[in-house]
């Protein structure tokens, strides 16, 4: 992006906008802290202290150099959500974590440091390494024009954003039908938060697909380059062998392959969880066909200990035995079965 008045200074996470002059009132406190200076409310003062000793340690921005940032960079911590959109310049975004405005003379982060549902606290960190990564990138370029997906693709791979969490958000954004349109780089930034998200992870894809190719070493000479000639498509062409036209193809075709609908289905965890799921329905149906089988069965089985000596007992096939087939109670005058012959042995002396 150019450098130049106010009103083009950049409001990231949304859009790239100048705050006007009554919204540089920043809190009362001031802590400098290793290229940092701290504003903030009497309360944010142990917020501040713990963002500074966590920034104190964190790695420099890969392909920029270490002393990009070596003049301070002013980060407000917002006591209330008026404080928020009033040092920001005006209404941010429902889904706007942190905000940095970049001007000659208006240069500053601004972040909640109150409870929002923008992001949680153990979340500062990454964001505040973001919006540095923004304002050490439009230093660096200086009057180059940089693009809306380079901006926020490098600040969000920057802070390790795409990570495997938000490659499954980009594959399921794929999925569904969610993900924007790839026909150009110049990605549609919605306002709503999901959408957004999705757009972001896509710029960030960017990124991730130049150093794949390059490395950062590859990254690092094609921002010298760009800062030499302020052009990014000769920076392009020196450092990959490409222009800005055939690298968006090119990256189409990547982005497609690797977070497509075609690979949800070919991912090992989800093949094995689709699996997973059938062999459950599977076993419990089969276990219910069987239980079926075995009480139709057990209804026509023979009792397991029949009481054949009991005369009035069921028979084999469980029904009651006939008085006829008893022997008892028969009709009058009906014959009766004669009893069998008895054997003797020979008498005594026989």
């Amino acid at each position: 992006m150019t450098r130049g008045g106010a009103a083009r200074a950049l409001l990231l996470l949304t859009a790239l906008v100048a705050p006007p002059a009554a919204a540089q009132q920043p809190p009362t406190e001031q802590l400098p802290a290793r290229g940092i200076v701290w504003h903030f409310s009497p309360a944010g003062e142990r917020l501040a202290a713990r963002l500074a000793e966590v920034m104190a340690g964190a790695p420099p921005l890969p392909g920029l150099p270490p002393d990009v940032l070596a003049e301070p960079v002013h980060v407000y911590l917002a006591e209330d959500e008026r404080a928020f959109a009033r040092l920001s310049g005006g209404s941010p975004p429902e889904w706007g974590a942190g905000i940095a405005v970049l001007g000659d003379t208006a240069e500053r982060i601004v972040l909640p440091a109150y409870a929002t549902e923008r992001l949680t606290p153990a979340e500062l960190p990454r964001v505040l390494r973001h919006e540095l990564a923004h304002v050490a990138l439009h230093r660096y370029l200086g009057d180059a024009r940089v693009p809306r997906w380079f901006h926020e693709g490098y600040a969000r791979w920057v802070a390790g954003e795409l990570d495997f969490e938000a490659a499954w958000q980009l594959r399921l954004a794929f999925a569904t039908g969610r993900a924007p349109p790839l026909d150009s780089l110049a990605l549609d930034w919605p306002a709503a938060r999901l959408d957004a998200g999705v757009a972001y992870l896509l710029a960030a894809s960017t990124i991730d697909y130049l150093v794949a190719e390059g490395g950062v070493r590859g990254l690092t000479l094609m921002l010298e380059r760009w800062r030499e000639s302020g052009d990014l498509d000769s920076a392009m062409r020196r450092t990959y062998g490409v222009t800005v036209a055939q690298f968006e193809e090119d990256w189409r075709k990547h982005v497609r392959a690797r977070y497509g609908w075609a690979l949800v289905l070919t991912h090992s965890a989800v093949f094995w969880a689709i699996a997973a799921v059938l062999l459950i329905v599977l076993v419990f149906r089969r276990k219910r066909r069987d239980r079926a089988r075995l009480d139709r069965m057990a209804q026509t089985d023979p009792p397991d200990d029949p009481d054949w000596w009991n005369p009035r007992s069921a028979d084999a096939t469980g029904a009651p035995r006939s008085p006829a087939a008893e022997g008892h109670g028969a009709a009058p005058g009906a014959p009766t079965a004669a009893p069998p012959p008895r054997l003797e042995g020979p008498g005594p002396g026989a």
